[in-house]
């Protein structure tokens, strides 16, 4: 079995593979992170690291499928691939006790996570587990790869390729989404809307919900909580709202990205004069 992934697929298919004894390969772009590589090669993954984009990747992915009759996960047994991503709708109102929030905001790579998770609420409301409920469905993507975004935002029912993407949200750097054109039907019938990030805007969204919530989340995480904030400040979205953000891989993935943009461990000392001069005398103890 495989996958074709920007890394965090590469890694949930891999660890199900060992667990279930059978060989895998992943299909990645040469670009993707290093602990996200790490990851998948630990669980004894055949990682293959495609010299391009995520679509080249994908496209040898389902070639190999075809020729070796491997099962790809978001290929040829997509299907199986959906039902599992549904299962954040069915989480999300679990934990909000049987009740939905008012808007949902989606990280969109392919668009297949979006239309998942719409799919779990369908589903939900058709077996009356939660009442009848108009939840408004915002996609986010990062501005160096947004087709679904563009498509949206120029009132186009079907997405333009974007060729070489360029952001540092890689997990969501999709240019040719598969699902893009079933993703804008699924906001525009919720009311929702699309919104693309910058680069800082990513960076300065996950050091605000990291300092605010305790949540270290990789770009693509960043992209919702950027998004989020956008919306807030321009009035889409209102004060008594309920919110949920989709933030879908750990910040550890991809320390890289925020290297620079923190501040330097304070060096010291061993002794507390030491730590004295640093802190300007201000350290309080408390019993």
């Amino acid at each position: 079995m495989g996958c074709a992934s920007t890394g965090n697929l590469a890694a949930a298919t891999a660890a199900h593979a060992a667990k279930a004894g059978v060989p895998c390969y992943v299909f990645i772009p040469s670009d993707t992170e290093l602990n996200k590589i790490v990851q998948a090669a630990a669980y004894g993954a055949n990682i293959i690291s495609v010299k391009g984009t995520y679509d080249n990747a994908n496209i040898l992915a389902f070639q190999a499928a075809d020729i070796h009759d491997l099962a790809i996960v978001n290929v040829n047994v997509r299907p199986y691939y959906v039902e599992g991503s549904k299962t954040l709708a069915f989480e999300v109102c679990e934990q909000l006790e049987w009740e939905t929030p008012d808007h949902v905001i989606i990280p969109m790579a392919s668009g297949a996570l979006l239309n998942a998770i719409c799919k779990g609420f369908e589903e939900l409301q058709k077996i009356g587990f939660i009442e009848k409920s108009k939840i408004k469905v915002t996609g986010a993507q990062a501005e160096g790869c947004a087709p679904i975004v563009n498509a949206f935002k120029s009132n186009l029912n079907d997405v333009t390729p974007i060729e070489k993407p360029n952001t540092i949200a890689k997990s969501l750097a999709i240019g040719d989404p598969g699902d893009g054109n079933y993703a804008i039907k699924r906001i525009k019938s919720s009311g929702g809307i699309a919104e693309s990030v910058n680069d800082q805007e990513i960076i300065d969204a996950i050091k605000l919900l990291a300092k605010t919530e305790g949540i270290f989340t990789e770009p693509a995480g960043g992209v919702t909580i950027a998004a989020l904030k956008k919306l807030v400040e321009n009035g889409f979205i209102n004060s008594d709202e309920r919110i949920v953000c989709y933030v879908t891989g750990n910040g550890l993935k991809t320390t890289e990205i925020l290297l620079w943009h923190l501040e330097k461990p304070i060096e010291v000392e061993p002794n507390i004069a030491s730590l004295e001069n640093i802190l300007g005398g201000a350290l309080v103890w408390q019993k």
